[in-house]
């Protein structure tokens, strides 16, 4: 039987820890956790959109650590820590983390990161992370990377054939834009976004779940959407947390 591939798309991930400088895994997480089917999985962090940043690198390996994994990462500064594809088809869940999608998109490339995602993926790895390390699953998004004001990103790895919207209840250029570019064909005409602390779980390419970090109202607390091109217009559904029936 062929490996289950699965991604966890996310506006979160951690929570706080009630201790200064400390988080630990959230709701979110602790799915794709439950996912790897190991009591002590094997998480590989991947932390290029923020220049593989010290500080972010010792506060997820605490958490980590906290929730019962092994936590290795692949820093790409000042060159490879690993082989990439040796590095990332031998965890069970591989963490991206949030920062410069635009960066991390381009020295993926440079590297060969993108196969080596792309083959993590088909091996039964659980790919997962957080706003950046949410657009880069998807054909493009909405992103900061290059300043304050937001403009789409078209070069994702495209593992998942959707537009991508994260942040989407935080930052008010957030929806207004993706509906822009997935109605005038920038993006594809399908499109998914969360709002933050919320993540959707793909099984292959089909949304199955919306996850959250902390129990939410799911009548009306944060959730996910389906953004769709429709003959009338661009149609926005809210996907409340829990299985999607689309």
């Amino acid at each position: 039987m062929a490996p289950t591939r699965r991604i966890l798309a996310t506006s979160g991930g951690f929570v706080p820890s009630g201790i200064q400088g400390c988080a630990r895994v959230g709701g979110t997480l602790r799915r794709g956790l439950e996912l790897t089917g190991k009591t002590r999985p094997r998480v590989c962090l991947v932390l290029t959109a923020t220049g593989d940043d010290a500080s972010y690198y010792a506060m997820m390996f605490e958490a980590f650590n906290a929730a019962g994994c092994d936590v290795t990462q692949l820093k790409l500064f000042t060159q490879p820590s690993a082989d990439p594809t040796e590095r990332l088809c031998g965890s069970d869940l591989v963490w991206v983390g949030g920062g410069s999608v635009a960066n991390l998109l381009a020295l993926w490339q440079l590297h060969g990161v993108g196969d080596a995602m792309a083959a993590a993926w088909e091996q039964g790895v659980v790919l997962g992370g957080v706003s950046a390390g949410s657009l880069c699953w998807h054909v493009g998004g909405t992103t900061d990377s290059w300043g304050p004001a937001l403009r789409p990103v078209t070069n994702g790895l495209g593992l998942l054939p959707y537009a991508n919207g994260v942040h989407y209840d935080s930052e008010a250029q957030r929806r207004p834009l993706l509906h822009q570019l997935i109605g005038d064909g920038t993006l594809p005409p399908l499109g998914f976004a969360t709002d933050d602390h919320v993540g959707i779980l793909y099984e292959g390419i089909e949304p199955i779940e919306v996850v959250t970090d902390s129990e939410v109202d799911p009548a009306t607390g944060p959730a996910a959407y389906k953004v769709e091109k429709t003959p009338q217009g661009v149609v926005e559904t809210r996907l409340a947390p829990g299985p999607i029936e689309l």
